[in-house]
């Protein structure tokens, strides 16, 4: 069987996570298993998934802190919070952390299963030329252009090498020195900090488009869409 959604499946209870990597991949699903909070949010930006099925009392890094880090971080994967803290409460501070979704354990396997494929469908997709788009943003290989909306957006060259390179990882950030390498390939000439001068322009040039481009201390540039 050809899996149809790729899930990471965050839960440190043994059984549990036999029980539902089983039937979760007879019914169609690929299913990552991570059982740490930390190894969560380094599995989840080093192979993002369609869908993260989290569940809150995590060993190393409480599940709530994973969401906050990974939404911090610009990854905008689907999330449902599958947890015993059943409570009011507890949903709304899950959901107003990033969680798209909520089930309280016990649950119904059936109706997990309605909810993770909910939440696929409701995914950005990709687009025929198989580059994701961020907030309105779409790279057309084919041409090279770029898009915001039915827009084709004035870049100068260099601006369009940064903007694909980030286009091209959507929700994660790229170093520094990567974009350095795209956008001056070969300049052994040109300064380190010149990448800084693109970006300043390219955050100018995309203010309209309400997509911003995040800089992360120690990690890189990462596009993220508005509110």
């Amino acid at each position: 069987m050809v899996a149809d959604m790729k899930l990471l499946l965050v839960e440190d209870d043994p059984s549990m996570q036999t029980a539902l990597k089983r039937t979760l991949q007879n019914r169609g699903m690929e299913v990552a298993l991570c059982s740490d909070g930390r190894e969560a949010l380094a599995r989840w930006k080093s192979d993002p998934p369609d869908v993260v099925m989290l569940d809150l009392t995590l060993p190393g890094m409480d599940g709530l802190l994973v969401l906050e880090e990974a939404r911090r971080s610009g990854l905008r994967t689907p999330v449902l919070i599958l947890t015993a803290r059943g409570t009011v409460g507890d949903r709304v501070i899950g959901l107003n952390t990033g969680a798209d979704d909520y089930l309280a354990k016990p649950f119904d396997l059936d109706e997990l299963e309605a909810r993770l494929r909910a939440l696929h469908r409701r995914a950005p997709v990709a687009r025929a030329g198989g580059e994701p788009g961020v907030g309105g943003l779409n790279w057309d290989r084919a041409s090279g252009a770029i898009h915001w909306r039915d827009q084709i957006l004035e870049l100068a060259p260099r601006e369009a090498a940064l903007l694909q390179a980030l286009l091209a990882r959507p929700g994660h950030a790229v170093p520094k020195e990567r974009l350095f390498e795209l956008v001056f390939p070969g300049e052994a000439d040109v300064q380190y900090e010149a990448i800084e001068v693109v970006v300043y322009r390219l955050r100018k040039k995309l203010a309209a488009t309400g997509v911003k481009l995040v800089t992360l201390r120690g990690l890189g540039y990462l596009l993220k869409a508005g509110a």
